[in-house]
């Protein structure tokens, strides 16, 4: 599954939704949580029924942020029932958390549907595996600006570093996605600090970050997609690999770099994700 970027849209924000489609996402990510002010909340949730299908009509995955709390059950189910392929579950603390989810979803959760969930405090980052190992969480990442005010820090990339590596290493750990940058996205205008910011995740193995801003969503997918240049570096080296092979000989040298196992499984790698992201 490809997750490269996922854009925020509020789900009660017409102009926003109507357009959601066109701008390239792998995953639009209709908001009812933060986005949504509390006195509209009731009709951002009635709004999914039409807004689900719209936005996914380009081919995006269409995940629902709920509210955690009183209103979690009854946006979850709304979500699902208007087609969402899954939930995205704000402190998503421990596993308690997830089965919680799905005990409000009941009878409407057919087992299908992902669950991407965001880490939002201390505890949730010192037990991200336990979440990452959750059989139905499909995705990991690290809420930045409510991580930063949980612990009372600043949301800047020294104070985020460390606790995004860890659920970073976590989603890793158990075979799931990672997604986010080593920095807040807020800043959508700083493009040549965001498309700096994502080639370094997509360097620690990141597969992708959300978005607020539509004019982001081109910069995450350039930044978590193979080069053309990584490439053919990789079919060189899978290539030269099996003639390697041939001749009974594991490690070589190709243009001055030493070839082993995790060199070529990196490799593969490479042309693994060009497939999923083609």
């Amino acid at each position: 599954m490809k997750l490269r970027s996922l854009l925020y849209v509020p789900a009660n924000a017409e102009r926003f939704v109507a357009k959601a489609h066109e701008r390239g996402a792998d995953a639009v990510i209709l908001d009812l949580e933060d986005a949504v002010e509390e006195g509209s909340k009731d009709a951002a949730r009635a709004a999914l029924a039409a807004a689900v299908p719209h936005v996914g009509q380009g081919g995006a995955k269409v995940y629902v942020r709920v509210n955690t709390g009183p209103r979690m059950g009854a946006d979850a189910r709304a979500a699902l029932a208007a087609g969402a392929h899954g939930i995205m579950l704000p402190k998503a603390e421990t596993a308690a958390s997830i089965d919680a989810l799905l005990a409000e979803l009941g009878a409407a959760d057919d087992g299908t549907a992902d669950i991407l969930a965001i880490i939002e405090d201390a505890a949730g980052v010192l037990d991200a595996r336990q979440v990452a190992a959750h059989p139905r969480v499909v995705a990991l990442a690290l809420g930045a600006e409510d991580f930063a005010t949980s612990t009372g820090g600043q949301p800047i990339p020294e104070v985020l570093r460390l606790p995004k590596l860890m659920v970073h290493y976590a989603a890793k750990a158990e075979g799931k996605l990672s997604l986010g940058l080593l920095r807040s996205v807020a800043d959508f205008n700083d493009a040549e600090g965001l498309a700096a910011a994502a080639a370094e995740a997509a360097r620690f193995g990141f597969d992708g970050a959300s978005c607020i801003h539509p004019k982001v969503v081109s910069v995450l997918n350039t930044a978590f997609s193979p080069s053309e240049a990584a490439l053919t570096r990789a079919r060189r080296i899978v290539e030269a690999a099996e003639k390697a092979a041939a001749q009974g000989t594991g490690a070589f040298m190709l243009d001055g770099e030493f070839v082993d196992l995790p060199v070529l499984n990196r490799a593969k790698a490479v042309l693994a994700k060009a497939g999923a992201t083609a």
